[in-house]
C-alpha cells in the first residue's frame, strides 16, 4: 500500500501555531486537551506534527465561532478517537439550539409587534393562565390613581383587576407573574394595593404575548430584563436587528465549521487506510 505523504512530512510546534497567531504552548494544550492527535515524538522527545495535525487545528478553530469552545472541542475529541456519531451528535445539538434561538426571537417580535398595535384584545388565556373570574355582586375594582396636580400627563396607572380583565388572564396570574420577578407594580401607599404603570403594564402584556406563545415564566425572565435593561420597547427592537444578524453570522459559521470538518475526516479516513487502520462507526 502506498505511503501516505502527510506522514512523511513533519512540522514542528511553531509551524501549526504561527499562521494562527497562537503560541506554540497553544498548540502544546490543544493536543493535550485531545483536539489534535497525539504527535510522534523525535528520539530526542521533541514533538513532531504532520499537516494532518494542521487540518485538526484549522478544523477546531473554523468549528469556534459556531459551536463555542466547549462544544468544539468534544466534536474534535469525539473525531480523533474514531467516535464520529458523538461528534455528530454535539454537532446537532448546536444546530438544534440556533434554531431555538432563532423561535425565540420570532416570539419577541411579534410580542413587540402586539404591544405595538395597541391595547391587546381578549383572546384565549395560555396553558397555566386561566381566564379572569366575574368580580363578587357589588364589588368594584378601586379607581385608578390621579396624576398629580402639575405634572405632565403620562398614561393612566391601573390596579390589579382593570389590568387582568385587559390581558383576559385572572388577578392570581399577575400575582403570580410578580412572584417570578416578570412584572413589578409598585404598592399605594394608602391603600396598599398594587399600581401597575406604564412600564408595570408594558411587562405585563409582553409575559402575556410570550405565554400564549407557550413559553415558560423561566424563558420569558430574561427577555423582561432586557426590555427593562433597554429602557422600553423602541431600544429593544433597534437591538432585535443585531440578534438576527448574530443569528445569521452563527448559522454560516457553523456552515464553514461543517466544510473544514469533512475536510478532515476525509483526511483521516485517507490516513487510516494507508495505515490500515479500522474506524469506529458508533
Amino acid at each position: 500500500m502506498e505511503e501516505n505523504p502527510q506522514i512523511r512530512v513533519r512540522l514542528r510546534p511553531v509551524d501549526l501555531a504561527r499562521p494562527h497567531g497562537l503560541s506554540t504552548q497553544a498548540v502544546r494544550n490543544y493536543e493535550e486537551a485531545g483536539i489534535l492527535p497525539a504527535a510522534a515524538r523525535t528520539e530526542s522527545g521533541y514533538r513532531t506534527y504532520s499537516p494532518l495535525h494542521a487540518q485538526a487545528l484549522d478544523t477546531f478553530l473554523a468549528l469556534l465561532p459556531g459551536h463555542g469552545h466547549p462544544t468544539a472541542t468534544g466534536i474534535m475529541r469525539a473525531v480523533n478517537r474514531g467516535v464520529d456519531d458523538e461528534a455528530f451528535r454535539l454537532i446537532d445539538e448546536s444546530h438544534a439550539q440556533l434554531l431555538e434561538d432563532r423561535r425565540t426571537l420570532s416570539a419577541v417580535e411579534n410580542a413587540l409587534r402586539d404591544l405595538g398595535s395597541g391595547a391587546p384584545k381578549p383572546r384565549d388565556p395560555a396553558p397555566g393562565d386561566s381566564a379572569p373570574a366575574a368580580p363578587p355582586p357589588g364589588s368594584s375594582a378601586p379607581a385608578a390613581p390621579a396624576p398629580h396636580e402639575g405634572a405632565t400627563p403620562t398614561p393612566t396607572p391601573t390596579f390589579i383587576g382593570p389590568l387582568a380583565d385587559r390581558l383576559s388572564v385572572r388577578p392570581a396570574t399577575l400575582r403570580k407573574w410578580e412572584a417570578a420577578g416578570l412584572v413589578r407594580p409598585r404598592r399605594d401607599p394608602l391603600t396598599g394595593y398594587r399600581v401597575y404603570g406604564e412600564a408595570e403594564v408594558r411587562d405585563a402584556r409582553l409575559v402575556h404575548q410570550l405565554r400564549r406563545g407557550g413559553y415558560l415564566l423561566e424563558q420569558i425572565a430574561p427577555l423582561v430584563d432586557q426590555v427593562r435593561a433597554a429602557g422600553g420597547l423602541e431600544p429593544l427592537e433597534a437591538a432585535l436587528g443585531d440578534w438576527r444578524s448574530r443569528l445569521a453570522t452563527r448559522g454560516r459559521a457553523l456552515l464553514t465549521g461543517a466544510a473544514k470538518l469533512d475536510a478532515y475526516l476525509n483526511e483521516q479516513e485517507r490516513e487510516r487506510q494507508s495505515r490500515g487502520v479500522l474506524r469506529i462507526s458508533s
